[in-house]
């Protein structure tokens, strides 16, 4: 069984089709990719299954539990954190009130200390600015703490919506390798990327989606070698 498994998925606002019909599985452990176009319903999905936007049909089980109706806050108290795209920190609170919000579910004080030092030793730029107002920071310091404060929740799936939108090449990899590492202490990654190749590069497997339904799915590797997806989204040949 799959950790997040999404069957025919529809979603709408108002009269237009969003998604229509998607499916996808994720599991324990994994880095899976959704790429495609502006506008192909990536963001939507991950709304959708953070609970931001109601479903019009179809289903979402997370760990084998429908999560489809549940609200926001108990979607997150379930496993799954949101960082969402445009960062969206809370400019007029410090970093440390930041963290705090993210752990708003939880009330063991032991355990969220641990987990904000673990944070700050991924981010240790975070550390520096932590008594600092989020709004006066950098744009990849804002982005870092975006993820740090989605990680507060101790979630086992976390959704990563743009990531890397705005900042430098050198940000660019900074961010990636902040991925892997969340990855490999043991938190599954659901990832939209604007850079396709970045995302396929740090996957196991990918979701190709054109307006509202998957277009293409595979290995990260096999998207990577695919005229189609390489023609649409890479750049050409590689």
């Amino acid at each position: 069984m799959a950790l997040l498994e999404v069957e025919n998925l529809v979603a709408r606002y108002g009269r237009i089709t969003a998604l229509d019909g998607i499916a996808l599985t994720v599991e324990q452990g994994e880095i899976v990719t959704l790429i495609g176009a502006n506008g192909a319903g990536k963001t939507t999905t991950l709304r959708t299954i953070s609970g931001l936007v109601r479903p019009a049909a179809g289903t979402i089980r997370f760990d084998g539990r429908d999560i489809s109706k549940l609200a926001p806050n108990d979607i997150v108290r379930a496993g799954i954190s949101h960082s969402p795209e445009g960062r969206h920190v809370f400019p007029r609170m410090t970093v440390r009130e930041n963290l705090e919000l993210g752990a708003y579910t939880r009330t063991a004080k032991s355990e969220i200390a641990e987990d904000t030092e673990q944070v700050l030793g991924i981010f240790p730029r975070l550390r520096e600015r932590y008594e600092q107002k989020a709004g006066t920071m950098s744009g990849g310091e804002q982005q870092m703490l975006a993820i740090a404060r989605a990680m507060m929740s101790r979630p086992r799936l976390l959704l990563l919506d743009e990531p890397s939108l705005g900042l430098s090449p050198i940000l660019v990899q900074t961010i990636f390798g902040v991925i892997r590492d969340i990855n490999a202490r043991g938190t599954t990654v659901l990832l939209i990327e604007q850079n396709a190749r970045q995302a396929l590069a740090v996957a196991a497997r990918g979701y190709v989606l054109e307006v509202g339904r998957i277009a293409h799915s595979g290995a990260a590797a096999e998207l990577s070698a695919s005229e189609a997806v390489r023609a649409a989204y890479l750049g050409g040949a590689a």
